[in-house]
């Protein structure tokens, strides 16, 4: 039915098209016989006499009865003559008896051209400039016109199909990835393998009266794997792979992401055997209600299609729905129910173990030194995703090409991990004298105090060099990873934040503005313990309604469900815990005032201490 119509369409375009062409061709022929000529100045053969006496011309080109002057300056001018004489016999005429022999004399210094009118060398070049000039322009402009049209045209019918990218048979995209290059993620793999295996043997789940599960929620912080799982669970069940984000579907119109959705599932189906991938589900499965434009809005619409496509899904349809999402908390209930997305799958950030196998992965084929320690690198990276694990291999060998190094080497992996953390070094923000030695106790004091309270989590750097948005830093390292932290480990933290604060002020009696990101994450945690874990004497009570704020992407506290004479008792609390840190604090650094100056002063001069040495410097007594 689409393609009668625009064969139609084209049928009219093209006959009308023609028309106008033939009208504009014989319009530019009528016109092309009138040719303008250039207007210039018309003298008379009285003045143009006069003109030759004053030695103003310097040529004159005659084309019949036309007269062509070209002055000395540039200047041109015409005139006419009479068709029986000659111009000179003419211009003579006009002179004194006197002047006669002047102006003859004059006439030989002129250049003199005769040239007989050519009509038809004028009637085609007046053709061609005015006629088939504009015509083909036209031609031009009519062809770009159509083209845009079609395209157009085109493109109404195909807004509301959804544009995939695919992956495996069939594919644009032939990536090839298995299980073996992806580190860590052991359990989610060996859930993800039962879909494999039915995708390959589904008889043997259908004759046993077995349903694989139709949708499968990755749920993950941002760059542990789920995209990449996804595509390897494709590749190893050797079927299509549909990806596409969340935001795809979304657009101005209502209805546009419905029908996209159900384009997606059509396609799928085609291919008999398929994996649909939806990252960033959140995008469209957020929790309904009411929005600006009440229940109808396109997002909602969106929503409802997609759960209408997963309960179509047939029980010997071998369609899986895979999505990803790292906010498992505001997706519609109705998305997680069993039938639907029955299988939660947690990524969860690779432990030390875990981050040694992603970086042997990453960093194979790359041409390493002899003196490469992975599991030292894995030990300094605590908290960081496979993402963040691939972008340090890169910054490492970028640093190591960089320096024209043909290996890489320990120190520009060291280097590559302070870069990611705190940023590139700032070798032109130079401190002055007064600043340098401000940074250097701060530091120290945030080093020394962990050093006391924290024994298990080692200082492995302090430095003065600034990277980033800070003066100085100092890193440490934990010995184990913990997923709990209690009371008395918030108010160490605390202590520890507020070690450099402690030691300007022991130092100088005064504190500077260095420490205000110190300040705000101790009030942050603080503020935690009391409002959210019930550590504080006001007992085990969550304090405030909190959600995420859908236009922001940021969580608020929404509600107040206190009192104003409660909020008085959380401030307090809160600043009684930022109190007893600062107390752990000044205790610990003016006992150890001596050796706080003492290693101060070596990282004036240094710039840099490593573990090793600052271990040293602590057990010095």
């Amino acid at each position: 039915m689409k393609s009668q119509s625009f064969k139609k369409i084209n049928e009219i375009f093209v006959k009308n098209f023609l028309w106008v062409i033939l009208g504009l061709f014989f319009l530019s022929l009528i016109f092309s016989a009138f040719p303008q000529k250039e207007k210039k100045e018309e003298v008379p053969l009285n003045k143009l006499a006069e003109k030759i006496l004053e030695d103003q011309v310097k040529e004159i080109l005659v084309v019949g009865n036309d007269v062509l002057v070209t002055t000395v300056d540039g200047k041109k001018l015409s005139s006419k003559k009479e068709p029986e004489k000659t111009l000179q016999e003419q211009i003579l005429n006009f002179v004194s008896e006197g002047d006669k022999e002047k102006l003859k004399e004059k006439l030989q210094k002129i250049d003199f051209k005769v040239k007989e009118p050519g009509q038809i060398s004028n009637f085609l070049s007046a053709l061609f400039i005015y006629s088939l000039a504009p015509l083909l322009l036209l031609f031009l402009f009519f062809w770009w016109l159509g083209k845009q049209a079609k395209t157009g045209a085109g493109q109404i019918f195909d807004f509301t199909r959804a544009k995939p990218k695919i992956l495996g048979p069939g594919g644009q995209l032939k990536e090839k990835v298995t299980f073996d290059d992806i580190g860590d993620l052991k359990e989610a793999k060996e859930e993800l393998k039962e879909v494999i295996d039915f995708l390959k043997n589904p008889k043997k789940y259908l004759e046993l009266g077995a349903r694989i599960p139709r949708g499968i929620l990755l749920v993950g912080a941002p760059g542990t794997g789920k995209t990449l799982l996804a595509k390897a669970v494709a590749s190893m069940a050797g079927v299509p792979f549909f990806s596409i984000s969340g935001s795809e579907f979304m657009e101005l119109f209502v209805g546009v992401g419905s029908a996209r959705i159900r384009s997606l599932f059509e396609q799928a189906r085609k291919a008999k055997r398929a994996i649909i991938f939806i990252d960033e589900i959140d995008s469209i499965g957020k929790i309904r209600g009411i929005g600006v434009t009440g229940g109808h809005e396109e997002r909602e619409q969106t929503l409802n299609q997609l759960l209408a496509e997963m309960d179509g899904i047939g029980r010997e349809e071998e369609i899986i729905v895979l999505a990803a999402t790292n906010k498992p908390e505001i997706l519609d209930p109705a998305l997680l129910r069993p039938g639907r997305f029955d299988r939660r799958i947690v990524l969860d950030l690779p432990d030390l173990k875990g981050r040694e196998e992603i970086l042997q992965i990453h960093c194979r084929g790359k041409p390493l030194a002899l003196d490469v320690n992975l599991k030292e690198i894995a030990e300094r990276t605590p908290g960081f995703s496979g993402a963040d694990l691939a972008n340090l291999v890169n910054e490492a060998s970028i640093l190591a090409a960089r320096k024209n190094k043909k290996q890489i080497f320990q120190e520009d992996f060291l280097e590559a991990i302070e870069k990611v953390l705190l940023g590139p070094e700032r070798k032109s923000h130079l401190l002055t004298k007064k600043e340098k030695e401000i940074a250097a106790y701060h530091e120290v004091g945030h080093a020394l105090v962990s050093a006391i309270l924290k024994p298990d989590e080692p200082v492995r750097k302090v430095s003065i060099i600034a990277r980033g948005f800070v003066a100085g830093y100092t890193l440490k390292t934990p010995t184990e990873e913990k997923k709990m932290k209690t009371k008395s480990e918030f108010l160490k933290e605390i202590a520890i934040l507020l070690g450099g604060y402690v030691a300007e002020q022991i130092k100088f009696k005064e504190v500077t503005t260095g420490a205000a990101n110190d300040l705000r994450t101790a009030s942050y945690l603080a503020r935690k313990m009391v409002k959210e874990y019930g550590m504080s004497s006001l007992g085990p009570i969550v304090f405030g309604e909190r959600a995420e704020l859908e236009f922001l992407g940021v969580e608020r506290e929404i509600e107040k469900n206190y009192s104003e004479k409660l909020a008085e008792k959380i401030d307090k609390e809160v600043e009684n815990f930022i109190k007893e840190g600062e107390k752990m604090a000044r205790k610990i650094l003016t006992e150890r005032k001596k050796k706080l100056e003492k290693i101060a002063k070596i990282l004036i001069e240094k710039e840099t201490i490593e573990k090793e040495e600052f271990e040293k410097l602590i057990k010095e007594k």
